[in-house]
Formats: C-alpha cells, structure tokens, sequence
C-alpha cells in the first residue's frame, strides 16, 4: 500500500474514465473494487456529473461523463494524467514535440485544471494541473490503480516524445518472454541535494508484437486485486468483458476486463515476496 499526498511534476499522478453513463459505471466499479462512490468536488454544488471513487475514504480514481465539447467523442476508455506545473505550457511542449493537443485546457475548479494530448503514434493521455485535488491518495493495493503502460510500435519515437515532453528516461528489462521498458523521472527523492539521483519509476512501455504494427497506440491502467481469477468472474457477473482470460506472469497474475460500456483496463495480483 502507498498513501500519497502529493505529486512531482512529471508523474503520472490520476486516471479517470470517460463514460455515457456515469451512475452506471459507478455501479460496476464498486462492485468490482469496493469503491466508496462520492461526488467529485469539481461538479457545481448537488449535482453528481462526475464520481470519484473511494478506499477508506482517500481517492482511487474519478468517473467522468463523455464530454460535450469534443467532436467527434471519443469512445469510453481509461485516460492516465500526469503532473504538470503548467497545462498550457505542456500543451505548447506537446506540439512541439510533435503530439497533439485535443483539449488544450478545462477548468475543473476547485480541483484543478486539465489537458488532453496525444504522442506522435496516436496514444491519447491526459495532463493535470492541480489545485484542491492532488491525484490518487491510495496506490498500489487491492482496489486501486497500480500502473499505467503504453502499447506502440514505436518506443523509440515514444522515449523521445516523453523526454521531451515530462523529461522521462527508459530503461529496457526482460520479463520472461516479454521485453518491456520503464520510464523513469530523474530526480531526488528525499535527502539531501548533494546525495546520489534516485530515478522514480513512472509508467512502462511495451513494444506491440510483430504484426500488430497497425494497431493503435494507447495508455492502459492496471488495478491490483487479490485473486485476478474472481476479479474477471466478478465483472463478468457485473455486465463487463473478460477481454484477456486470467494468465500468468514472472510478477504475478493478470487479466484485461472491460466495462458494460467497453472502456478497457487490467486487473493484477502481485506474487509475495519469497
């Protein structure tokens, strides 16, 4: 379990999902994860456009509906959004490196302010500027978010985009059959200025097979769960999509689920240390 408060600029620091039906989806996710739902403290005052959902009282993630302005709407998915001191200056580093900007900025007062971009391959993420609301207060424990981790089939135009764009770094690791690559934020964590850089593993990235060149890019989120077997029956159960069976890993377990509405996302449950 990792509580957290805050966030450096350049993490990944919140995911939401897009949705036709918030109320719906809100359903789904707490019988899937537990979640407490709450109204999201960026909706005017009584109304419950967006939920936010909940462990213990401390923010997991957010449930928001499909919105308005953008033409044409995009599909219901998970998005992940990373720090940024600075939504529109991101943007015009977004272009620049050359990604795409979809929504330049929303204000959601009082939580903050947000964007949404895309990397030169397609992947669409989002940046977030905060004011009251932080990001997630509960990682990496069952029911919350874990990880985020970008399928494309150009890591290398990714590293660049990212470094130039968060200031993120790669580094390249074999996980049984499966080569895959983290980004990492330099920087201190904790100490003294003078001590060794400590680097924060911020997301990972995944080569697509051979074959699947032409399938877009993305930005998945994985959620710890206990037991990935029950979690995929659950959301079966629930009206979702088990996309992926239950598989294993070096790490662990893991599965690909989606929602009633389609929006996909993977479940894992993390081998205890021997």
């Amino acid at each position: 379990m990792s509580l957290r408060d805050a966030y450096e600029p350049g993490v990944p620091c919140w995911v939401a999902t897009l949705q036709p039906d918030v109320e719906a989806a809100g359903k789904f996710y707490a019988g899937l994860f537990g979640w407490e739902l709450v109204g999201s403290d960026a909706d005017p005052a009584g109304q419950r456009d967006s939920l936010v959902g909940r462990l213990r009282g401390r923010d997991i993630a957010g449930i928001v509906p499909l919105p308005p302005m953008m033409d044409p709407a995009p599909a219901p998915e998970w998005t992940t959004y990373v720090r940024v001191d600075d939504v529109r200056e991101t943007a015009q580093t977004v272009r620049s490196a050359g990604g795409r900007v979809i929504l330049e900025h929303f204000d959601a007062a009082p939580a903050g302010r947000l964007g949404v971009m895309a990397d030169p391959a397609g992947a669409v993420f989002g940046v977030w500027e905060p004011q009251a609301r932080q990001g997630a207060q509960t990682v990496n424990e069952p029911g919350a978010w874990a990880m985020s981790a970008l399928d494309t089939a150009d890591p290398e135009g990714a590293a660049a985009f990212y470094a130039a764009v968060f200031g993120w770094t790669t580094e390249t690791f074999v996980m049984g059959d499966l080569e895959a690559t983290m980004f990492r934020l330099p920087g201190y964590v904790g100490g003294e200025p003078e001590q060794p850089v400590s680097r924060e593993v911020v997301a990972t990235m995944t080569s697509q097979p051979s074959g699947q060149g032409d399938a877009p890019a993305q930005w998945r989120v994985d959620f710890w769960v206990s037991d990935v077997d029950a979690a995929a029956a659950t959301a079966a159960e629930l009206g979702g999509t088990v996309v992926m069976e239950p598989f294993d890993m070096p790490i662990g377990r893991s599965a690909v689920l989606a929602d009633p509405a389609g929006a996909a996302f993977s479940v894992t449950s993390i081998h205890a240390p021997a």
